[in-house]
């Protein structure tokens, strides 16, 4: 029981999340819900009711100029605790994401890896389980989860790695290609991410998504890629 109630103890003081946001009200609130302990949404300004829904369910807001891997960044310079969560903003983790963090955390073996979740689209059709299959595929075998998985990571091997970099996209690839392979985790509950961006059809959004992918790994420029992304 002392183990356990150490391990509860390190969740509520020692984990902070980090969202980054950008016109969000539509989604930010029921991502909010879900969470607890230090909360801290960085707006890159936003001119809607974002950073008046991040006030009321009692998260801490910063400002940073427009770009996800800045916003990223400055919600890490502030985190006060020592495991930091990274989120977006239509994401919402499932009911006992804070037991399966408190496990992980609590694992020796995990300190200097990094753990995300698993993917998954609050979407009834088909085509969005087939989506998911395509992302938990990817994930295990090519170690490549992207930000709408959340991150879970302490705040020395976040400094280790050097953090999220300057990007205008790709700035979740980046940092787990910096992690490895062998330091990425998978935890057993759903991060479910809102699928408004898949509406023009799922095939064609993630064709869209592996097409920028490649651009990134041949060298091509993530503001450039950014801009054929949208």
């Amino acid at each position: 029981m002392a183990k356990a109630g150490r391990v509860l103890r390190v969740l509520a003081v020692d984990l902070t999340t980090i969202i980054p946001t950008l016109n969000a009200a539509a989604t930010l609130g029921a991502t909010l819900r879900a969470l607890s302990g230090e909360i801290i949404v960085v707006d890159g300004g936003s001119d809607d009711e974002t950073v008046a829904i991040a006030a009321q369910y009692g998260a801490r807001v910063i400002r940073a100029a427009r770009g996800r891997g800045r916003q990223l960044a400055a919600g890490a310079h502030a985190a006060r605790n020592a495991w930091l969560l990274f989120l977006h903003a239509d994401t919402v983790l499932d009911a006992g994401w804070q037991e399966t963090v408190r496990d992980f955390v609590g694992n020796p073996a995990h300190a200097d890896h990094a753990a995300v979740f698993t993917f998954a689209l609050d979407d009834p059709s088909p085509a969005a389980r087939r989506l998911e299959r395509i992302v938990a595929w990817r994930t295990k075998r090519l170690a490549l989860p992207y930000g709408d998985q959340g991150l879970v990571i302490s705040r020395a091997t976040y400094a280790a790695i050097g953090g999220y970099r300057d990007l205008p996209l790709m700035e979740d690839v980046d940092i787990v290609r910096r992690l490895g392979r062998a330091r990425i985790n998978t935890l057993p509950c759903r991060a479910v991410t809102s699928a408004a961006r898949y509406r023009s059809g799922h095939l064609a959004r993630s064709s869209r998504n592996l097409f920028c992918l490649g651009l990134y790994f041949i060298g091509f420029p993530p503001r450039l890629i950014a801009k054929l992304y949208g």
